[in-house]
């Protein structure tokens, strides 16, 4: 038996992810946030947007793993809510003169009324008919934002230019470093609320829900709430990362969020590891990174590149990063005792 088989099945918790599961240690979570506030001092500005969209597509990857590794329902419709938040927090900028940080606020509570209305309907499907039905969603959304009914706010297909924010109180940084330590702050909080979140009765209610969905109802929980809480919690971290995603690339237009998007969200959950929130990152890093190497392999074959990677990681690893984490505990733990 290989070592990681072997860790697999000393570990059920790779695929029952029981909430103490769900999070990294303390001594590790500290020295994941020192790498993250003292790379950026280091590279230049370029990569810094890479890092700042790192960080965004990991609070939506984080999202969607609330709701299918928290509440058990697949979504492949997350695009939708990143492109609310966008175009919410874009339009209170640009023809309300709003500040950017109070914008997305607004951009999380507009998608978490989206998400909880359209989680309303969807409760009468589930697994696969659910995810077709998120599908259509996002699939529509594109069209939607291009209506001449909204293009006065919209842009219709032009898109809005948004303006990116300067560092306050005159700060010596740029424009870039600046908006990614806003992010990194935001995606700090954003981070701590969902591991509470999944700690407290609402998200002992959302895994019962996964697990057994009759017998959670058995025991008095509210399923129907509690599934479009799910989705609309999720849909409002969405729509804060959506807001962010306008803000860092200083331009909306709906053909930037396309289902392309979604199903990119939806396998970097599967990479990260679903139900594990420390994943989100890796999942992220590996739909932004992963494309770029493969074009680096062979320009005219990137895309049959990027499958075949993806194929070996999901051989290698059919967990997900949370598997090479356990992987790594278990040899820590052995060379400690050892």
């Amino acid at each position: 038996m290989s070592a990681i088989q072997e860790v697999v099945t000393e570990a059920p918790a790779v695929e029952a992810v029981p909430k103490r599961a769900m999070t990294l240690g303390y001594g590790t979570s500290l020295a994941m946030l020192l790498v993250l506030i003292l790379v950026p001092l280091f590279v230049k500005n370029f990569v810094i947007f890479q890092l700042t969209m790192l960080l965004i597509y990991a609070l939506a990857v984080l999202a969607l793993n609330i709701l299918t590794g928290g509440s058990g329902q697949f979504s492949l419709g997350q695009s939708a809510f990143y492109a609310v938040g966008a175009y919410t927090s874009a339009i209170l900028m640009e023809h309300a003169d709003i500040n950017y940080a109070l914008t997305l606020p607004v951009a999380g509570l507009v998608c978490f009324i989206f998400g909880f209305l359209f989680g309303q309907p969807a409760l009468r499907l589930s697994g696969v008919y659910l995810a077709l039905a998120t599908f259509a969603l996002a699939t529509a959304m594109p069209q939607l934002l291009k209506l001449g009914v909204f293009e006065k706010w919209t842009g219709g297909v032009q898109g809005l230019v948004v303006t990116k924010p300067d560092a306050p109180f005159g700060l010596p940084m740029s424009q870039d470093m600046w908006l990614y330590y806003f992010t990194l702050a935001v995606s700090i909080a954003i981070y701590i609320f969902s591991v509470n979140l999944l700690k407290s009765r609402s998200g002992r209610a959302f895994m019962a829900i996964r697990d057994n969905e009759i017998a959670a109802s058995a025991m008095g929980i509210d399923v129907a709430l509690y599934k479009t809480l799910a989705f609309g919690v999720s849909a409002g971290i969405t729509g804060v990362a959506g807001g962010l995603g306008a803000i860092a690339v200083q331009f909306v237009a709906p053909d930037g969020y396309t289902i392309t998007l979604a199903i990119s969200l939806f396998l970097g959950m599967v990479v990260g590891g679903v139900g594990w929130l420390p994943g989100s990152i890796v999942g992220s890093a590996f739909i932004i990174f992963v494309p770029n190497i493969a074009e680096g392999i062979s320009k005219g074959l990137s895309g049959a590149v990027f499958g075949v990677l993806l194929f070996l990681v999901i051989f290698l690893v059919p967990h997900g990063a949370r598997q090479v984490a356990v992987v790594a505990q278990h040899w820590l733990g052995k060379l400690k005792n050892g």
